[in-house]
């Protein structure tokens, strides 16, 4: 992938403290592929220190989400919102997340969910940040809840595995939309046709979601952040660009929308 590498890249959603042989070493491969710059997530009021030590710790290659998972929506409290309030402001903390709706594991019960969901949406217009947001069979709903936020409230849909539908939705609300290796996989015909033809360049990110959800030719490997660039390649062939421009136009889509983000 040395093609790719020379570029500057940045992973809008990773989890650093979960990668295989550690943050520093994960870090630093990323950072060989050309990878420059990650932002790790929280997702639990139990993981929110240790992103936050994280980002801290390597700051400015590393920066950091704040919030909870829709799987974790019944531990959101008043105490985990005080949490994100204080913390927010800090300058490795670049958006509050991950946070949304998962209607398919229904790890955690709807109403608990849709709670935490808009008290978090709530929290990012209090404090200025954009948001990344989870949804998995919970199209309607997401872009109701949204809706109840439009103009106040603006971030990425990350992971992007949905509907056209749903692209166009959260596209007309002001959000970007942002693509992991799902992309690369044989049967995403569907998510591949709307990268092509709906997701405009200005408007699209490329992350890992790793440890999950390696690209192909890395399928079933344990994902790291440094496998972005397959990724990366894929996404670019479907816009008809470069992977330069790929590039330039992601950071400055990530320049946009996590302004903390110190790029130069």
């Amino acid at each position: 992938m040395q093609e790719l590498s020379q570029f500057d890249w940045i992973d809008i959603h990773t989890h650093l403290d979960r990668l295989e042989g550690g943050p520093e070493a994960a870090l630093k491969l990323a950072q060989d592929n050309g990878v420059k710059k990650l932002i790790t997530i929280g997702t639990e009021p139990e993981d929110l220190p240790i992103v936050l030590e994280l980002a801290q710790k390597y700051y400015p290659a590393v920066y950091c989400t704040i919030g909870v998972h829709p799987h974790e929506g019944v531990k959101y409290t008043d105490e985990v919102g005080k949490f994100l309030r204080e913390n927010a402001s800090k300058p490795e903390v670049v958006a509050i997340g991950e946070i949304g709706l998962d209607y398919y594991y229904n790890q955690s019960p709807k109403a608990e969910q849709m709670y935490a969901f808009r008290e978090q949406l709530k929290i990012a217009q209090e404090v200025g940040l954009p948001v990344e947001i989870h949804t998995r069979d919970a199209e309607p709903d997401t872009i109701e809840i949204l809706k109840e936020f439009q103009g106040k409230v603006t971030g990425v849909i990350h992971c992007f595995t949905g509907t056209e539908w749903l692209a166009r939705e959260a596209l007309a609300l002001g959000f970007n939309i942002s693509i992991s290796g799902v992309v690369t996989f044989k049967n995403a015909d569907s998510l591949r046709a709307i990268v092509r033809d709906v997701v405009p360049l200005d408007r699209i990110h490329v992350e890992t979601d790793a440890p999950f959800l390696a690209p192909v030719p890395m399928r079933g490997k344990p994902n790291t952040s440094a496998y972005m660039v397959h990724t990366a390649k894929l996404v670019a062939e479907l816009k008809g660009v470069t992977v330069e421009e790929l590039a330039k136009a992601t950071q400055a889509n990530a320049a946009k929308m996590f302004k903390k983000i110190k790029f130069n």
